[in-house]
């Protein structure tokens, strides 16, 4: 017998749908207007002569704050006079300023010439994205047009780094750590493993609670005056073999935060306590297809190659590191589903629960790796992994 469809669920989702295609159009109109709006107030600026004054008269139009209206002046001269092709996009409506915000703040150190090249490289690779996407994909073309810049603004920014607390109200306080990302990646693991870890049967603590404590814990030693022990932490660094031997400068890439300068690449990857893998891809498109097996029984390598393949959850617009989560199988094992590379895929815990609840369906070309989640609204959106380098490269 086919499956009976409940009418009235059927409206609701047509409904759903509507709104949805009104709420898409919307964001676009949205778009336009504010491209509109930063184009004026471009204009505005070239007219004054003094821009401390021209930002105070502004704030007083829109009812914000001087530094605000500075930023806007800002963002606004920029995506006029050196993003133009950023700017075009806003005003077809396939990116906001939100997300313009995320190529503008990568490109503010780069001269009139490298910045044109990175608009050059992002127009058409605009609509479609998250922010957190176009953030990693701009700060990737600003390390290929200028590699020594970059190298030079990551050892400042190292250079930076600092340790602040800040008093909150209800007897409460806040610490930030400014850390180069690959120690704070490491860091957030190893606090995120002991806490799941600690979580047992009887634990009432949520695990945000969990990690908080673990975190006082580490830092001021345990009752009896001993550090924590627990498993060491891990953070993966996607580096290709040229840029490692020091025959390239070719930007590397460090799961959950995206690019990193080839220099701190070969930094991590030549400390005593790192250890290599091999991943041997393919040079037309940069896939993944076999992991070094040396040191791993093969069911343990099947996982890790789905890990490296995928990066990050798989869900669109995830960013959550694969380390962090877990590896399903597309078809089901009760299904006659291999556990096989093919039909394995990574998800963070909070999509793969997704996946079984009522109106979601997830699909996986096999031959792809293209995932598509279809909503109860009966939208779809896919997602592929990102190829480990450029191809051809």
């Amino acid at each position: 017998m086919g499956e009976r469809r409940n009418p009235n669920r059927s409206s609701a989702d047509q409904s759903g749908k509507s709104s949805l295609d009104k709420i898409r159009s919307l964001e676009r109109r949205i778009a336009r207007l504010q491209a509109m709006q930063f184009k004026e107030i471009a204009r505005y600026e070239s007219t004054q002569r003094c821009r401390t004054e021209a930002a105070a008269e502004l704030a007083l139009t829109l009812a914000i704050n001087e530094k605000s209206a500075g930023r806007k002046m800002s963002m606004a001269s920029t995506l006029v006079h050196r993003l133009p092709k950023t700017l075009q996009a806003m005003q077809r409506g396939d990116i906001d300023s939100h997300k313009a915000s995320k190529i503008v703040g990568p490109t503010a150190c780069l001269s009139h010439e490298h910045v044109q090249q990175v608009d050059e490289i992002m127009a058409g690779r605009l609509g479609g994205k998250t922010p957190t996407q176009l953030r990693r994909a701009t700060t990737y073309a600003v390390g290929k047009v200028d590699p020594e810049g970059s190298a030079q603004r990551a050892a400042r920014r190292r250079a930076q780094r600092r340790l602040e607390l800040v008093h909150r109200e209800d007897s409460m306080a806040t610490i930030t750590a400014y850390l180069p990302a690959e120690v704070a990646g490491a860091a957030y693991a190893r606090i995120d493993r002991l806490a799941r870890m600690s979580r047992g049967a009887d634990e009432s603590r949520t695990l945000d609670q969990l990690r908080a404590d673990v975190f006082a814990e580490t830092v001021l030693g345990k009752a009896d005056g001993r550090s924590a022990a627990g498993p060491k932490a891990e953070v993966f660094v996607y580096v290709d073999l040229r840029t490692l031997l020091e025959m390239n400068n070719n930007p590397a890439h460090l799961a959950g935060h995206g690019t990193i300068p080839a220099w701190i690449a070969r930094q991590i990857a030549h400390d005593p306590a790192s250890t290599w893998r091999r991943i041997i891809t393919d040079p037309r498109t940069g896939a993944p297809v076999d992991v070094g097996r040396k040191r791993y029984r093969p069911p343990r390598v099947t996982d890790d190659f789905v890990r490296v393949r995928d990066r990050e959850c798989r869900f669109p617009g995830c960013h959550r590191p694969s380390q962090f989560g877990d590896v399903d199988h597309a078809t089901a094992w009760f299904r006659r589903g291999q556990t096989n590379t093919k039909n394995l895929i990574g998800y963070c815990r909070r999509h793969h629960r997704l996946k079984t609840a009522p109106g979601w369906k997830y699909q996986l070309n096999h031959r792809t790796q293209r995932l598509t989640v279809r909503t109860p609204s009966g939208q779809s959106y896919s997602s592929s992994p990102e190829p480990l380098h450029d191809p051809g490269r």
